[in-house]
């Protein structure tokens, strides 16, 4: 199954997120399919990036969000 959840890189105490496109059986910080934008909460107030056509693209072809990153999708309106 192909999920779409954050990659968790930075330093220790300053997590920055990528939100990437993977295979669930991948582990979280391991292989991707494709990288497709990032999130900051260390920032005020917190920075999401997200292409929303690849987005809409992936789900539409059955990737499925996970829960933090359906927040985010909400937040940024690529999701409705």
């Amino acid at each position: 199954m192909v999920k779409i959840r954050l990659r968790r890189m930075g330093a220790k105490k300053a997590p920055f997120y990528r939100i990437v496109v993977a295979d669930s059986r991948y582990p979280r910080d391991g292989r991707f399919i494709e990288e497709i934008g990032y999130y900051d909460p260390m920032t005020e107030p917190a920075e999401i990036k997200i292409d929303a056509e690849k987005a809409k693209q992936w789900i539409a072809n059955g990737a499925q969000p996970t829960d933090t990153v359906k927040v985010l999708l909400k937040k940024s309106g690529t999701l409705d």
